[in-house]
């Protein structure tokens, strides 16, 4: 390990640490370092393929982007995808480790600190600086033994701390102050300052509460970051960020396009490029709602537990709002997970996602999945049946077969082909992700369902989000204490 290195922790979830490493590494970068992202252990289904055909989480893809550089598998050694309340997937250095329950994964843990460390040394050997990502809450002191996110991992790689709160949510001082009430006395002197984010208003008016935490804890406050309103144009990786998902009417707006949001939601940045187009609204179907009858496209997105959230949208009655809707002549996409439910069954013989069972789908697509153990990770380039090519990923179990895979939605670059289209057309299914951040395929959807494409250019845009995140932080953190207190 050659490289300096330096970790922000939160006080809790959702506080803004993806956004913040990856304005500070975009920030570094800007000033000549050679940087790298990492992040101990994620959790998050919300996942992307690496070259190498492993996995990681989305942010760390997206902080990867912003130090100009293509994601590894080390920038994400353990991957945690929850498969239902209590149990997750685990992914180390990009493969599947296996399944645990949570209170299992506690006895786990110290296993996989190993593979976190050398990881962590692998990315500081080819670069100048390292940001460590922590994850969930420093102070979550019920889970300190074994562990490798937080300080267990800051402890172990011997990695100075900046503290993150969240002052939008309320009560910062007391998250700031509480954090260093809870932690031992060891952990707390890794801590070497604090940062305070989503910031609106006069500054001046929170300088005695800066005051306030610096005497109570002993930490120097580092800078106070306003509200970084172009966030919501970067991919997010919490399903917590989908709390506010499409709320209102966009004034306009002449396609409506319908979203179920079920429990088992993943990789839900293939619904950004859709949502940056004045012409598209999108419309979010929670739990008690319906699917209004003046949707022109119903979109089924990725699943991690397809099963469950096939019941799911059963229980609430969406089954009978997306059929109606294609009696209508209404269109219907599904993604991945959401092609499985096309289908008429899914079968899961091994038990992958629960019990082995084989459910009946929605019977839209003349087609049939079974869930297999073996994982397809791959980025693929191809063309869709109009002839228009696309360049995604996918990322899935099980293998789809029947009458309307006949009838491809897409071939790939090497010949093989991807889902299904029913015969009269109007209901299609795909495994590649990322279909939508391919200008000419959004585009052509979007006409096809009778808009106007904004003819936009999303990598374009999202790279000059990237660079303005980079002049934020550099604008309101102090970047030369930050250097110096990296080791």
């Amino acid at each position: 390990m050659s490289a300096r290195a330096l970790m922000i922790q939160g006080t809790g979830s959702d506080v803004g640490k993806s956004l913040v490493v990856a304005g500070l590494v975009r920030a570094l970068v800007r000033r000549g370092l050679t940087v790298r992202p990492f992040k101990p252990q994620n959790m998050s289904n919300n996942a992307a393929v690496t070259a190498d055909g492993g996995e990681i989480g989305r942010a760390q893809a997206l902080q990867a982007r912003a130090a100009g550089v293509a994601p590894s598998v080390h920038m994400n050694p353990v991957l945690l995808k929850p498969q239902s309340e209590t149990g997750a997937q685990i992914i180390v250095q990009g493969r599947l480790f296996g399944s645990a329950k949570a209170a299992d994964y506690q006895a786990i843990k110290p296993r996989l600190m190993g593979a976190v460390l050398d990881s962590f040394g692998r990315l500081g050997a080819e670069s100048d600086m390292v940001i460590v990502e922590g994850a969930g809450s420093a102070s979550e002191v019920n889970l300190r033994a074994g562990d490798i996110a937080n300080m267990g991992f800051a402890r172990a790689a011997d990695v100075p701390v900046v503290l993150l709160g969240d002052i939008e949510r309320g009560g910062v001082i007391a998250s700031l102050v509480g954090t260093r009430a809870v932690l031992d006395a060891e952990d707390a002197a890794l801590i070497r300052g604090f940062l305070v984010n989503k910031f609106r208003g006069d500054p001046a008016l929170f300088t005695a509460g800066i005051a306030t935490v610096e005497r109570l804890t002993g930490w120097p406050g580092l800078g106070l970051i306003p509200h970084f309103e172009d966030a919501r144009r970067l991919p997010a990786e919490d399903a917590l960020a989908l709390a506010g998902f499409g709320r209102g009417r966009r004034p306009g707006a002449r396609l409506r396009i319908a979203v179920p949001i079920l429990p088992g939601i993943s990789n839900f940045d293939d619904l950004d490029p859709l949502a940056a187009e004045p012409d598209v609204e999108l419309v979010p179907v929670r739990r008690g709602e319906v699917i209004a009858g003046d949707a022109d496209l119903v979109l089924l997105v990725g699943s991690k537990t397809t099963i469950a959230d096939l019941a799911m949208l059963r229980a609430d009655g969406l089954d009978i709002d997306i059929l109606a809707h294609v009696r209508r002549g209404g269109r219907v996409l599904g993604l991945c997970g959401g092609y499985q439910m096309l289908g008429r069954s899914i079968a899961d013989p091994d038990g992958i996602e629960g019990p082995p069972q084989t459910v009946a789908g929605l019977g839209l697509l003349d087609a049939h999945t079974v869930l297999t153990g073996d994982k397809r990770l791959a980025r693929v380039t191809g063309a869709t049946s109009d002839g228009i090519a696309f360049a995604g990923y996918e990322m899935h179990l099980g293998v789809t077969t029947g009458a309307d895979a006949a009838r491809p939605f897409a071939r790939l670059v090497d010949g093989s082909p991807d889902g299904a289209i029913s015969a009269d057309g109007r209901v299609a299914g795909t495994y590649v992700h990322g279909l939508f951040a391919h200008d000419a395929q959004r585009s052509a959807w979007i006409t096809r369902l009778g808009g106007a494409a904004g003819g936009l250019d999303h990598e374009a845009g999202v790279d000059a989000v990237i660079e303005r995140l980079g002049e934020h932080m550099a604008q309101h953190i102090d970047l030369d204490r930050l250097l110096d207190l990296a080791r």
